[in-house]
């Protein structure tokens, strides 16, 4: 079933690229294909410079390899190779009113035969407007409500736990869904979790792409693009410091160059930057934080 799953990814990718590229209206993406030293490879699509977009990616994987130590202790030891599969996409647009996006599915295979999925959707405003958050949430908790009533509420907090910077005590934007290690069982099939994870992928489109219809033409200030940097060095933090992804990619011998592609063009880190009392700005900071409900039932 793992060649199924794989080429259905590659659907999603697809669908998801030629979405961003009609949006923006200006640059494509670019296409490197390449291979795993131990087994299978890749297609890394960035599209840079554009009329709404500075810089993005979405990456379709499916290799095999060894399991690093840190891997073969979480299975019990027994396991020792493993194939994996999934789609990635971070966007980093060119205006601070357009939220930055991130969104993944997986598939994750050992030999012994245990396997799961995992994956999520998570927006990172860089000036939270309330509406549109709200709206972002909704479309994910459809999406979780076709398959399980549940999920939503569950993965929801699993991404506010998940989505944050320890060290700066703030999550990284307004969450979404998050989730992992969806192992077939009584209640629900590989295929049923399959579908969910489909579902999810395909929720990218319709989730994103009306923010960024309304907010891509909206003027700005300098003084904005400052705050869309220093929030942009934030992402960076994340994604270096706590991101399973990126430690997994770099753990198992991953193509850089994709690993490191979630990373914005351009960010800063100003000492000690503390934000107006009363600002926009301070505004956004009050509501990157654990447990906001931005969808009541």
């Amino acid at each position: 079933m793992r060649e199924i799953i794989a080429e259905e990814f590659k659907r999603i990718q697809d669908e998801i690229c030629a979405g961003l590229e009609l949006e923006d209206g200006g640059a494509t993406f670019q296409e490197d294909l390449w291979s795993h030293q131990h087994g299978g490879g890749g297609r890394t699509r960035v599209i840079q410079h554009g009329h709404v977009i500075e810089k993005g990616g979405v990456n379709f994987s499916a290799v095999e390899g060894r399991l690093p130590e840190f891997m073969r202790e979480r299975l019990g030891g027994a396991a020792t190779s493993f194939f994996a599969t999934g789609v990635s996409i971070v966007i980093h647009p060119l205006s601070p009113l357009v939220p930055i996006i991130h969104s993944n599915i997986r598939y994750f295979e050992a030999n012994t035969g245990e396997c799961w999925f995992g994956g999520g959707i998570d927006l990172t405003p860089i000036y939270v407007e309330p509406s549109q958050a709200s709206a972002f949430h909704q479309v994910l908790k459809a999406t979780c409500d076709q398959f399980d009533s549940a999920y939503y509420k569950e993965f929801k907090r699993w991404a506010d736990d998940y989505f944050f910077i320890q060290h700066r005590q703030e999550t990284r934007g307004i969450g979404g869904v998050f989730f992992d290690y969806l192992k077939p069982n009584d209640s629900k099939n590989k295929q049923d979790l399959f579908e969910f994870v489909q579902a999810i992928g395909r929720s990218f489109l319709k989730a994103y792409l009306p923010i960024v219809s309304v907010n891509k033409a909206l003027a700005y200030t300098d003084d904005q693009k400052k705050w869309q940097l220093i929030r942009r060095g934030r992402y960076v933090e994340f994604n270096l410091v706590y991101d399973r992804g990126t430690r997994f990619g770099l753990e198992t011998s991953g193509r850089i160059e994709s690993i490191l592609m979630s990373l914005p063009e351009h960010a800063s880190w100003i000492y000690n930057h503390q934000p107006q009392l009363g600002s926009p700005e301070e505004k956004t900071l009050l509501q990157l934080k654990k447990g906001i409900e931005w969808v009541t039932d």
